[in-house]
C-alpha cells in the first residue's frame, strides 16, 4: 500500500525492489498467503524450536497417485493449517494427477556449465505427479477475501 506498511517477508524468496534486503508483503492477505506456502513447502522437522511446524509433502512425491494417498495429502494439509494458521478457513483441497496432455511431452534438463535448456523427447514424469488446488479464504472484521494456492509434487 502508499503508507510504507509491511507485515512480513514474502514466499518464495525475491530481492526487494525498494531497496530492502528481501521482498517485503504489503498487506495482510499477501502475508497470510507466504505463510500458506511457508507452511505448504516446509519439511516437517526442518525447524529446530518447532519440529512439527510443516508438512510431509515431500513425502509423497513418488507415492502412488491414487485415492489413498490423496486424502493423506488433504489431512496433512487441514491438520497444519488449523494448526499454524488458524485465521484461515479451508474452502476446498482439490488433489489430482497431473493431466498428461498439461505436461511438455519432453522432460527438461539443464546443462549447469552452459545454463541451456535441453529436451528429451518421450520422458515424461505426468505418471508421478499430482496437482493440489487449495482454495482458502481470509476473514476480516468486514470483508471476507478468496484466493488459492497451486503447488505441483
Amino acid at each position: 500500500m502508499g503508507d510504507g506498511t509491511t507485515y512480513g517477508i514474502n514466499f518464495p524468496f525475491r530481492d526487494s525492489v525498494r531497496g530492502d534486503y528481501l521482498d517485503l508483503t504489503n498487506t495482510a492477505n499477501q502475508e497470510i498467503r507466504a505463510d500458506l506456502i511457508n507452511l505448504l513447502l516446509t519439511r516437517k522437522g526442518a525447524r529446530y524450536f518447532l519440529p512439527d511446524f510443516g508438512t510431509r509433502l515431500y513425502e509423497y512425491i513418488f507415492e502412488p497417485m491414487d485415492g489413498l494417498t490423496f486424502d493423506a495429502i488433504e489431512s496433512d494439509i487441514r491438520a497444519n493449517v488449523e494448526k499454524y494458521i488458524p485465521n484461515l478457513l479451508l474452502n476446498r483441497i482439490t488433489i489430482e494427477p497431473l493431466d498428461p496432455k498439461e505436461e511438455s511431452p519432453d522432460q527438461l534438463e539443464v546443462n549447469s556449465q552452459t545454463s541451456q535448456i535441453y529436451r528429451y523427447p518421450g520422458k515424461g514424469t505426468a505418471e508421478y505427479t499430482a496437482k493440489i488446488k487449495i482454495e482458502y479464504s481470509i476473514q476480516d472484521s468486514t470483508f471476507a477475501t478468496s484466493d488459492f494456492v497451486i503447488i505441483n509434487i
